[in-house]
């Protein structure tokens, strides 16, 4: 008798938690209804402060993505968002553990992202690439002049990763990751670094308050990790365009998510907000971005 109390208890707390985590799961999916409901959705953000992305400016948001989330939020039906500010390396398990609803941040769309990161994520929004930074006073005129230096770039970034590849070809010595968009900058200024490699964005933002960093060589294409090729082969988009993050349970908020970027390209509000911070370019439109 008393074991088969033991065995029924067992049997009810089981049944508690799987009720629970259906209920958790259930409450996830159903971001988009609450965040109606709420009038608020919370967003999450690891580069405030980086032009042309996102700023805060006498208590309004502007650039390129606060553009777009003001756009993207009320095409939703949602009243308002809330940024929650946070370091890139924290930014999806702070989403899966639902301390925000999405990801407006630069994230570029990778499979690794999708798959092994356990995330959802949008079309793409625009379209990203990677240059090479130096200061004004350096000898550098191409990548071939890397060889031997020490280059900068952002951990867990897939500027990080395009940074190591030149590594692994011989292209150049060693990778400095930082925690930030603006340590990078720091150091190759107090010359701890001979280079930054980041996206054509990030060094527009840079470049208006720096006027001593130019960008040398040709524009370098983004590479998935090589676990990853043949699962990136497979997709239907070009690896560098930047998504919403979202929950992969919130299927209902990332269908709408889409739904509301198509609605941006047929009547060009995409194409406006991006024009306006001169970020506008033959690789941004929707046939450029997808396979």
């Amino acid at each position: 008798m008393g074991m088969f109390r033991n065995i029924a208890g067992a049997v009810a707390i089981s049944t508690l938690l799987v009720a629970s985590a259906l209920g958790t799961v259930a409450a996830q999916a159903d971001t988009l209804e609450k965040a109606r409901a709420e009038g608020t959705i919370r967003v999450g953000v690891g580069l405030m402060g980086t032009k042309p992305f996102v700023w805060e400016e006498n208590g309004e948001y502007k650039g390129v993505e606060a553009d777009l989330t003001k756009e993207l939020v009320k095409r939703l039906g949602i009243a308002d968002f809330e940024y929650v500010v946070t370091e890139w390396s924290t930014l999806i398990p702070g989403l899966k553990a639902d301390r925000w609803d999405m990801l407006v941040t630069g994230l570029v769309k990778t499979e690794e992202r999708i798959q092994g990161g356990g995330i959802g994520m949008s079309n793409p929004y625009v379209m990203a690439y990677d240059v090479i930074i130096v200061g004004e006073d350096s000898p550098a005129q191409s990548e071939a002049d890397l060889k031997g230096k020490v280059l900068a770039s952002m951990l867990g970034s897939t500027d990080s990763l395009v940074a190591h590849s030149l590594v692994e070809r011989g292209l150049a010595a060693e990778v400095k990751d930082f925690n930030t968009y603006a340590e990078p900058f720091i150091a190759l200024r107090n010359k701890q670094v001979d280079a930054i490699i980041f996206d054509q964005m990030t060094f527009m933002g840079f470049a208006e308050t720096m006027s001593d960093i130019r960008t040398v060589g040709e524009p370098i294409l983004y590479i998935p990790a090589p676990e990853w090729a043949e699962a990136h082969e497979a997709a239907d988009y070009k690896l560098g365009g930047v998504g919403v993050g979202v929950r992969v349970e919130d299927t209902a908020l990332l269908e709408a998510i889409n739904e509301a970027l198509s609605a941006m390209d047929a009547d060009g509000t995409r194409q406006k907000i991006l024009e306006s911070y001169g970020v506008w370019d033959d690789q941004q439109t929707r046939e450029a971005m997808m396979k």
